[in-house]
C-alpha cells in the first residue's frame, strides 16, 4: 500500500539547500583559519629574530659591565650561534666558551635558517663561520644578518656598532642599504 500526503515516508538524503549551507560554513571556517596557519610560520621566524636581537643587546651590555671581549659566533653550516669570551687582563688571553647560562648555544629550529651574515672587515658569508665581537669600551662589530624561513620570508638585522642597538627590518635589505640604516 502506498502512502501519500503528510504521512508519506521521506526519502533519505540531503537537499541542495543543506549541502550549500554546509559548504558555506566550511568555506567560512577556512577563511578564518588559513591566515592563522600562515602566521605560525611567520611567528617562528619573528621569535628567532627577537631572540637574536635580545642576545645581542645582552652581550653588548655584559661586555661593557664585565670588561670582557665577548664573541658571538655564527656557524652557517650547522645553523646555530654561540658565545665565547676573552678576558683581556688574563695572563694568556684566549677565547673560551662562555659558561653564563644566558649564553647557551642556540640551534635555530627547523624551517628557520641563517641565510648570510656580514661583518664589517670580514665581508658577507653564506657558508662557514663568522664572528661578531663585543668590546668592553661599549662597541660591537657592525653586523648585518639575514634570517629566512622555508616560505621565503626574510628579516634583516643590523647591529649598530656605536649604540649596540639591533635594527630589525622585514624583508631582504641589501647589505649596503642595511649598513646605512640608522636608529
Amino acid at each position: 500500500m502506498i502512502q501519500s500526503g503528510r504521512g508519506a515516508a521521506r526519502e533519505s538524503g540531503f537537499t541542495l539547500l543543506e549541502i550549500a549551507i554546509v559548504i558555506f560554513i566550511m568555506g567560512l571556517m577556512l577563511t578564518l583559519v588559513a591566515p592563522n596557519i600562515a602566521g605560525l610560520h611567520d611567528a617562528r621566524l619573528k621569535s628567532e629574530v627577537r631572540r637574536l636581537a635580545g642576545r645581542s643587546a645582552y652581550l653588548y651590555d655584559r661586555a661593557a659591565a664585565a670588561k670582557l671581549i665577548l664573541r658571538l659566533t655564527f656557524d652557517l653550516d650547522t645553523n646555530r650561534y654561540f658565545v665565547s669570551r676573552l678576558d683581556p687582563f688574563a695572563v694568556s688571553p684566549v677565547f673560551r666558551p662562555d659558561d653564563d647560562p644566558a649564553n647557551a648555544p642556540v640551534m635555530l629550529p627547523a624551517g628557520v635558517r641563517l641565510r648570510d651574515v656580514a661583518v664589517e672587515g670580514t665581508g658577507q658569508l653564506a657558508k662557514g663561520v663568522v664572528n661578531t665581537n663585543y668590546y668592553p669600551e661599549g662597541l660591537v662589530d657592525a653586523t648585518v644578518i639575514h634570517l629566512v624561513n622555508d616560505y621565503g620570508q626574510v628579516f634583516t638585522l643590523k647591529f649598530n656598532p656605536l649604540t649596540g642597538r639591533t635594527m630589525i627590518r622585514r624583508g631582504d635589505v641589501p647589505l649596503k642599504t642595511a649598513l646605512a640604516m640608522v636608529d
